[in-house]
Formats: C-alpha cells, sequence, structure tokens
C-alpha cells in the first residue's frame, strides 16, 4: 500500500498529455515513437540516441526515428526485437495499471526486452523488483491497451 502512495505521488509530478488515435497503443511525442530516440541504439550502443529525420519508419501506425539506415533496417526486418515494451509506456506505471510517458533516458533491457521508465525514481522502483513488475506490466497490458 505504501509503495502505491508513493508511486501515485511520483506520477502525479508528471504531465499528462492528450492522447491521439496513434497514441493508444503507443507512447508517442513529438510525433515519433519514444520522441524519436532509436530503440535499436538500446541494443546496439547500450545507451538511448536521438534518431535522424534521414531515417524514419513506419510500424503500427506510428513513425519511428533511427540514427543510422543499419539501425532503421534491423528494426524494419524484426520489430518486435527492438520495440519497446507495452508500447512505450512505462513499465512501473502498467504495473499499476496504468498508462504514463517515458523518459527515453530510464530505461533497462531485461531478458532481450526493452522497458522504458517515467523517471529515475519509477526506474529505481522497477529494478528493485524487476520480474515482479513485469508479470504485473503483462498482466495489465492487455486489459489497458487499448485505452487512451
Amino acid at each position: 500500500m505504501i509503495a502505491r502512495l508513493v508511486f501515485a505521488a511520483l506520477f502525479a509530478l508528471a504531465i499528462a498529455l492528450p492522447a491521439d488515435a496513434s497514441q493508444i497503443e503507443h507512447y508517442v511525442f513529438e510525433g515519433y515513437a519514444i520522441g524519436g530516440t532509436d530503440p535499436v541504439a538500446y541494443f546496439t550502443d547500450g545507451k538511448p540516441t536521438e534518431g535522424s529525420d534521414q531515417f524514419t519508419a513506419e510500424y503500427d501506425g506510428v513513425k519511428w526515428k533511427f540514427a543510422s539506415a543499419a539501425n532503421r533496417d534491423a528494426f524494419v526486418a524484426d520489430p518486435e526485437k527492438y520495440s519497446p515494451q507495452y508500447g512505450g509506456y512505462c513499465v512501473t506505471g502498467m504495473s499499476f495499471g496504468e498508462k504514463v510517458d517515458t523518459d527515453p533516458a530510464q530505461w533497462d533491457i531485461v531478458d532481450g526486452k526493452l522497458y522504458l521508465n517515467n523517471s529515475a525514481a519509477s526506474r529505481r522502483f522497477f529494478q528493485k523488483d524487476k520480474p515482479g513488475t513485469i508479470s504485473r506490466a503483462d498482466g495489465n497490458w492487455p486489459k489497458i491497451k487499448d485505452e487512451p
């Protein structure tokens, strides 16, 4: 119960943005999934990397940016491998049944999957119990993925 209250207080600080149709299953910021951060770079470079307008692709109804043609091509060949879980929404928020925006700098790769968080605080919460947080988020995602 205390964890839920702490988490609610952390999210009270987050700015809620209105969702458009493309943001239902994917967190989109400034017109691009992950706000234009290259999803492949988390795996290849081990860090968030800004994508370029020169290298883009569309997947699952949203636009994605990439730092290079090679990253774009890798993504197009296997988007499920590189797409963040829960459409790029915060894994910790999803574990509480909430769609929460993310900060691309707050990330982890667990068992070959990319998980994003809203803040350093929500990432610390996630890191204390990755399996439990992922399990709860996995259970909540099918119920709320189509909600705005």
